[in-house]
């Protein structure tokens, strides 16, 4: 039953493999599914870790993250991702390490 209730939850990677690429917020790279609340959600979290885009691709993915969190009735209360990122709540990773 637990098995169950675990895939169910989780998106499998034949499921995933499987979803039309319009159902990413990042169709090219296939990253972010936006198939539900839970997943807008992370998709939203997760937004600054996608590497290897542009700003163009950016802006249409959070384009489709903002159409699928009205879909799934997810709360998004930045307007654009860069204030988003501007605004302290995610932003960029450093790629210098920290010296000891």
């Amino acid at each position: 039953m637990a098995a169950t209730k675990q895939s169910s939850r989780s998106l499998s990677t034949r499921n995933r493999d499987h979803m039309p690429t319009g159902t990413f917020a990042f169709p090219k790279e296939r990253k972010e599914p936006l198939n539900d609340a839970r997943h807008v959600r992370n998709a939203i979290v997760r937004f600054d870790q996608v590497e290897g885009v542009s700003d163009a691709e950016r802006d249409a993915a959070w384009g489709r993250i903002r159409i699928a969190a009205r879909k799934y009735g997810v709360e998004v209360s930045a307007r654009d991702w860069r204030s988003r990122m501007k605004a302290g709540k995610s932003g960029p990773k450093s790629t210098s390490k920290k010296r000891s």
